[in-house]
């Protein structure tokens, strides 16, 4: 496990919420930035308006996965 420099970091606020991130949980997993990240995008609609400002060239019947999909997954 990487020792990490800093106990603690603070990325502002967000209303009256204080948003920060602290190293001292042990042994967890790294997945929960993930969720973070998913409900960020949802609420402020990034990846949909990244979406309807690409162009999409590809044949809509043999289109699996949405170019929204697509986008919040590289995000």
């Amino acid at each position: 496990m990487p020792n990490c420099s800093a106990d603690e970091m603070t990325f502002g606020r967000l209303g009256r919420r204080v948003i920060e991130a602290n190293f001292r949980g042990g042994a967890i997993s790294s997945d929960g930035g993930l969720v973070l990240l998913r409900q960020l995008d949802r609420r402020l609609g990034l990846s949909k308006a990244v979406a309807q400002a690409l162009n999409d060239p590809r044949a809509p019947n043999r289109i699996t996965h949405a170019l929204q999909d697509l986008v919040a997954q590289r995000l």
